[in-house]
């Protein structure tokens, strides 16, 4: 983030400038570091500190706030109070703007094929979802199930060990048993 300091009847001391930066620092952990630039001016009028901030933002979001003290730590904590309330009701705007938008996302429609063009036969589905119920059986009743049933296989649930298993038609005739 860059900072700008200005200081009006003020000399701008390096311990000032690291007091301002390290509250600033707080600042832009809330935003995320979604903080552009900052203009800070200290002003003193005899015996009040002025602290005026101004923090831009992504979004073009421009958060301000004035702090009126007699020393420039309360000044500055003043301003900086004002600027994190505003922070976060902005931080709280996004998160919920991301929200709202990532149920609504819908893919764009497909461009309309050219008249001139033939348009190529559509694919079947390679996978088809079927509802199947899984009953409790034994080998024995799972096996006759396959026999009546015109599926090629039959799931079902094992009645010796309680375990998914299934049945199913081998090429050559004879029947397979998978329990996992």
């Amino acid at each position: 983030m860059r900072l700008l300091l200005t200081g009006r009847n003020v000399q701008i001391t390096p311990p000032l400038r690291q007091q301002l930066s390290r509250r600033l620092a707080k600042l832009e952990r809330i935003l995320h570091d979604s903080a552009v630039s900052a203009q800070v001016v200290l002003t003193r009028e005899k015996y009040r500190h002025i602290t005026d901030v101004t923090l831009h933002a992504r979004g073009d979001h421009v958060l301000s706030g004035v702090g009126n003290a007699t020393t420039w730590a309360e000044s500055m904590s003043e301003a900086l109070e004002k600027i994190a309330q505003q922070a976060q009701r902005v931080k709280e705007r996004w998160q919920t703007r991301k929200r709202r938008a990532a149920g609504t996302r819908a893919l764009p429609p497909a461009p309309a094929p050219l008249p001139d063009e033939a348009a190529p036969a559509p694919e079947p589905d390679r996978v088809v979802r079927v509802r199947y119920a899984v009953r409790l059986h034994d080998l024995d009743g799972a096996l006759d199930r396959l026999d009546r049933s015109p599926d090629p296989f039959v799931l079902f649930r094992n009645r010796a060990t309680g375990r998914l298993a299934l049945v199913y038609r081998r090429r050559d005739g004879r029947a397979a048993f998978i329990e996992p």
